[in-house]
């Protein structure tokens, strides 16, 4: 198993740089690793969970460094980014400035009638529909290895209802439309449960969601997001039976055929 989501100290509310992680990597037996901490951007907006402008060079020489002193281990260059349509040419320049193997689609804001709201304010059909809407224009831009946690809504969306379904099914039907891959994203379940029909679960990823997936010939990731180097390989075991359980197409973006 490799991992490609992965955060450093650098985005505010994640610990540890690249050399931890490999290290913690390679005693977890992967051949892969995938660095991709929240990009800068250049208005730096929400620059409270993400790394400042001024450490981007210092990122990407942590990812040298740490492959200089770990040949063993491909360490990937990648971003995980917002959407929106002023930063398209924005994350062109960066991808291609320094080099950047991928970037990650990963929502954690969604614009709503002219303003930016947050996954856990997710809580209407119509701001469902919104977070439905972004999903797939995020996928449709082109930009994006994969989706991270398309299921995210849930941190916001405590019921399964028809809204839901209307929503996961555009969401499925972009993927498949655009072949954007979509990330069964292990730090969700380990995340604090939320009320859930009258019971308790994770915000996500979504049983639902993803048994809804089988239905389509979607592509599939499976990531820890870690935050933490303990965390490097952490719930690739739960999410990978997910995957297979459904029968989903699972992939390994950058693994050679003979790896995978």
């Amino acid at each position: 198993m490799n991992n490609y989501h992965t955060h450093t100290y650098r985005c505010h509310h994640a610990s540890g740089d690249v050399k931890e992680y490999a290290s913690r990597a390679i005693r977890e037996g992967a051949q892969i690793l995938g660095m991709s901490d929240h990009t800068p951007l250049p208005d730096r907006r929400w620059d409270w969970v993400r790394m400042d402008p001024d450490e981007l060079p210092g990122y990407i020489a942590a990812i040298d460094a740490a492959q200089e002193a770990f040949p063993q281990l491909k360490i990937l260059k990648g971003l995980e980014c917002e959407f929106d349509k002023p930063y398209v040419d924005y994350y062109r320049e960066i991808r291609e400035t320094w080099n950047l193997d991928y970037l990650v689609g990963g929502i954690h804001w969604v614009p709503f009638q002219g303003d930016w709201i947050d996954l856990s304010e997710v809580d209407s059909p119509a701001k469902l529909r919104a977070y439905a809407d972004y999903s797939a224009a995020t996928m449709e831009s082109g930009l994006f290895a994969f989706l991270a946690h398309p299921d995210g809504f849930g941190a916001g969306y405590f019921t399964w209802d028809d809204n839901c379904r209307a929503a996961a099914r555009d969401i499925l039907a972009a993927s498949v439309e655009f072949t954007v891959p979509l990330e069964i994203n292990g730090l969700g379940l380990r995340k604090k449960p939320v009320k859930f029909f009258g019971g308790e679960r994770q915000p996500y990823p979504l049983k639902e969601f993803w048994d809804l997936a089988a239905e389509y010939p979607v592509q599939v990731v499976t990531n820890s997001d870690a935050h933490n180097p303990e965390q490097v390989m952490a719930s690739l075991d739960i999410t990978t039976r997910w995957a297979l359980e459904r029968s989903l197409s699972l992939v390994d973006l950058f693994a050679s055929p003979e790896a995978e």
